[in-house]
């Protein structure tokens, strides 16, 4: 017979779901575009404004959707573990953040602003390509944390490279959890550094 100590999880799996909660992309979706308007504008209305702007529409109509279609049972959790289920998810994702980069683009957003919403947009297709095209389940978590981090380093200075602590262990966490693969945080994480960081890296010199 099991008792209730028996199924309690260890402290390790508790801390392992902390983790996987607050790093969790939608987080980092919200914060990230505030802090890259601060320091495109320094205007608090301004970053408040634009920073929104791309924090609402990649990341808080998404979750609706995606928390939604947890609670009707359309796929596993808010997390969307499973790969099958990432179809509705990557949809809402792109159109929303798609219709956002629209608003930047006609509202005269300041190039930093465009450029990230950019890089987090080709970071959804690259997962997209690879969830699908390879019927591979890349680690959206380990994706978005990096490229935050190397967008951060770039907009504020390399100091901020120390932040890949907090990726690494999102991507610590995803494989405690038995949610993903070390493969897939790996590669999660070079599809968040290159389509996200580097790209966010070249597009704001160039649109400069």
């Amino acid at each position: 017979m099991t008792t209730s100590t028996e199924i309690q999880p260890k402290p390790i799996d508790r801390f392992a779901r902390i983790c996987t909660e607050v790093l969790a992309p939608w987080v980092w979706v919200l914060g990230l575009p505030l802090a890259v308007a601060w320091q495109a504008t320094h205007h608090v209305w301004q970053a408040l404004l634009w920073g929104l702007v791309v924090g609402i529409t990649g990341s808080v109509i998404p979750m609706v959707v995606i928390v939604r279609g947890a609670k009707k049972g359309r796929w596993d959790s808010h997390h969307v573990t499973n790969r099958e289920g990432r179809v509705v998810p990557f949809v809402a994702c792109t159109s929303s953040l798609a219709a956002g980069i629209i608003v930047l683009l006609f509202g005269g957003a300041p190039s930093d602003m465009l450029a990230l919403a950019l890089a987090m947009f080709a970071t959804l297709v690259v997962s997209v390509i690879i969830t699908f095209g390879l019927s591979w389940k890349v680690s959206m978590h380990s994706a978005v944390a990096a490229g935050a981090v190397m967008i951060l380093a770039i907009a504020y200075g390399p100091w901020l490279w120390f932040t890949m602590f907090a990726a690494v262990l999102v991507s610590w966490s995803r494989v405690r959890l038995g949610d993903h693969t070390a493969a897939q945080v790996t590669v999660g994480t070079g599809v968040g550094l290159l389509a996200g960081g580097f790209l966010y890296w070249w597009l704001a010199a160039a649109l400069t």
